[in-house]
């Protein structure tokens, strides 16, 4: 969560200044009194606690000023930002009364409260932990992230080329993953945000896309270095409504794309295997400081253009009770997005919750967390169907969960995160194509099928392990251990070429087979930073 500094004298110099002027107030009252040789100690004594109750009213008064002003500034904070990528927490209204001090608002006042400014959920998986953004104004907040990684694979590929992830690509080498400068914009109401990605994801995230595919102009290259870039207008209704459109993060599968935001650097099937980015127009709708809904109008499932001839629609529910609470459904349907199979349409649900269970701030054991996500989904039509193998097709569906559980130690300085998941989709829809002799999710290729019918089945677990000495930076140090039915994972002779890549993307390359496994285990370390 960033927030603009609004008071233009800190607490601690007005905190100062008042307890100055109670003790001039005190000393001055003592000055006046000048008890005589001749007065008794009892007299002495109830001059003494007259001054110590003087004291004690003007702290009073002063810590009641403190609390006044802090709440102004929480009121008042008209850059508040909640990061939202494939996460739960939403972007906030824009629009505040500013404290006397301040200069004239740029925004109409808005009396209501903000949404979700009730209680603290820097805890919640997918939202980052910063309360503070350095150097933000009235018309900008930046926003600076880096990722940098180095992955283990007990496999040991001889092309350091890890498969199936969406979030880790290499072995063996310290890589950037994503480098992102920018930032929120906001004035009169008018709201836009821009975020860069230079490093892996933007080669990796486009090759998953493969709407590109279908027309001319190159969208894989267009949208390549931007992972987040909408423009919008924030209307003082309610407790808001914000009206977007271009290209904005996901919140299915809870993880934020940023890693910066998680519990865990590899997210499991669930997460990773569903959308990272909508291409569309959103509107979220605030009627209450605790609840969200938000309807989408998109090009597709995770693309940047549409796969055939029909957008997809959706839509969230987010409702905080309280601050221990976030409860979540996102919902999908209506888009055809099978490339080339017009008449394939795609269903899906995706609902979690997470829950704070304990939090003692002065203890060991500081805070205490869980989050479960489930989803369902399906493809009916163009020779598939939703509910079992018939005369429509042999049955393509999703089904999948993940469960976390985090622990942090020394006034949230360290964490320890337990977790997994499984899924099971026949068809492979879903499932990450491995990057066999460079194939895209367009190219597709002969040694990894996604056939109508194919079976995937899943499942992992992970233990993450972090170290967050600033609330800009986190060390993260994390195991994790992969299974599936069916040889997905890189093997010791990798899935390249000798040579490198040969032909077309996706190409068979005749007497070679990639080397794939059933399994894979890795350990990562990396530096995160956000500001």
């Amino acid at each position: 969560m960033k927030r603009q500094r609004n008071l233009p004298v800190s607490g601690f110099t007005l905190a100062g200044f008042a307890l100055g002027l109670a003790l001039n107030t005190v000393s001055l009252g003592a000055q006046t009194e000048n008890p005589t040789p001749s007065t008794s100690v009892e007299d002495r004594q109830k001059a003494q606690d007259e001054r110590i109750q003087k004291l004690q009213e003007k702290l009073d008064e002063l810590q009641q000023e403190l609390i006044r002003l802090k709440a102004a500034s929480v009121a008042d904070l008209s850059t508040r930002h909640i990061t939202t990528a494939k996460a739960s927490a939403p972007p906030t209204s824009i629009s505040s009364t500013p404290a006397p001090q301040e200069p004239p608002a740029t925004n109409p006042p808005n009396s209501k409260s903000e949404p979700f400014a009730f209680a603290d959920f820097t805890w919640l998986n997918g939202n980052a932990r910063t309360k503070d953004t350095p150097y933000a104004t009235k018309f900008f907040t930046p926003e600076i992230r880096t990722d940098v990684n180095y992955t283990y694979d007990f496999r040991h590929p001889q092309d350091d080329t890890i498969s199936g992830s969406s979030e880790i690509f290499r072995s063996s080498e310290v890589q950037v993953t994503q480098l992102g400068v920018g930032g929120d914009f906001h004035f009169d109401n008018v709201r836009a945000r821009l975020m860069t990605q230079f490093g892996l994801y933007s080669q990796t995230t486009p090759r998953n896309d493969a709407s590109p595919a279908r027309g001319q102009w190159n969208l894989a290259d267009a949208y390549r270095y931007v992972s987040e870039a909408y423009g919008g207008y924030h209307f003082n209704v309610q407790h808001g409504v914000n009206v977007d459109a271009g290209i904005f993060m996901s919140y299915v599968g809870l993880f934020s794309y940023y890693q910066f935001d998680n519990w865990a650097y590899q997210p499991s099937y669930v997460s990773s295997n569903t959308p990272w980015f909508f291409n569309g127009v959103r509107v979220q709708w605030f009627p209450t400081e605790k609840l969200k809904i938000e309807p989408w109008f998109v090009n597709g499932w995770q693309s940047y253009g549409r796969f055939n001839n029909r957008p997809g629609i959706g839509g969230q529910i987010l409702y905080r009770p309280n601050g221990n609470w976030s409860i979540l459904g996102n919902q999908y349907a209506v888009g055809r997005d099978a490339l080339g199979v017009g008449g394939r349409t795609r269903y899906h649900t995706d609902d979690s919750v997470e829950y704070k269970y304990y939090d003692q701030p002065a203890r060991l054991i500081s805070k205490s967390a869980a989050t479960l996500t489930g989803d369902l989904g399906c493809e009916t039509g163009g020779g598939v169907s939703c509910f079992g193998n018939g005369k429509s097709g042999p049955k393509q569906s999703f089904l999948g969960f993940m469960l976390y559980n985090r622990i942090w130690f020394d006034r949230d300085r360290y964490a320890l995160t337990l977790g997994g998941g499984r899924i099971n989709n026949p068809g492979r829809y879903l499932v990450l194509l491995p990057p066999i002799n460079g194939a895209t999710a367009a190219s597709g290729t002969p040694y990894f099928t996604e056939n109508p019918g194919d079976p995937y089945k899943a499942w992992d677990v992970s233990v993450t392990t972090d170290y967050m000495p600033s609330q800009y930076f986190t060390y993260r140090l994390e195991y994790n251990h992969r299974v599936a039915n069916v040889p997905y994972f890189s093997g010791p002779g990798g899935v390249t070429p000798p040579g490198g890549n040969t032909g077309a993307p996706g190409s068979f390359v005749p007497g070679w087979a990639p080397d794939l496994r059933n399994s894979e285990n890795r350990i990562t370390g990396a530096f995160l930073v956000k500001f």
